[in-house]
């Protein structure tokens, strides 16, 4: 039996593979780029480019399978303002670049994982395991940071990726509700 069900699975594996590789490569230099970027007032700026970045790529890999119909617009409107009400809540650029980071890894497990069992393979709650995966890659990536003199282990950064998680999975069950609704 081959490791992947389908070449969508196989992408979006990759996918979330890069995104893990790209989080913990920032672990080294990421509190100097951040400095760098504050300094010449380009933070915001450059956070809100990679966030767009990072979204394009993740609808990319969902797949804009058909048109969407009015409840579909309806829900990822309401998903975007609930995402634009919590980023600007935030006050640390770091903390939006972790909802958005962990936002974008949670999407691709959970779709990888769903790809996986449309295709007959067992995974028992897609969803769950999901946001479990992605607390555990926030997990690991805080206890790196124990032992690099230029960053901060924060517990609190371990919960917030976890929502990051929990909020993605949730946008992306509500956006597959209403997309069924409007097929069925």
């Amino acid at each position: 039996m081959p490791l992947f069900a389908s070449s969508r699975e196989r992408r979006l594996w990759l996918w979330t593979l890069a995104v893990v590789v790209a989080i913990y490569a920032t672990i080294g230099f990421g509190s100097t780029l951040a400095g760098v970027l504050r300094e010449g007032g380009l933070i915001e700026a450059s956070l809100f480019l990679g966030a767009m970045c990072l979204v394009g790529a993740t609808v990319v890999a969902q797949g804009l399978r058909a048109r969407p119909g009015g409840v579909e617009v309806a829900v990822a409107l309401g998903v975007a303002v609930v995402y634009l009400l919590v980023l600007m809540r935030v006050a640390s650029p770091v903390e939006r670049s972790h909802l958005i980071e962990y936002s974008v890894l949670a999407v691709f497990l959970y779709e990888a994982l769903t790809e996986r069992a449309s295709h007959g393979r067992r995974v028992p709650l897609p969803a769950v395991l999901a946001v479990l995966a992605t607390a555990l890659v926030g997990a690991v990536d805080e206890v790196i940071q124990l032992f690099v003199p230029s960053r901060v282990f924060d517990p609190v950064d371990i919960v917030f990726n976890c929502l990051a998680g929990v909020m993605a999975v949730a946008a992306s069950l509500a956006l597959g509700w209403a997309r069924r609704r409007a097929a069925g």
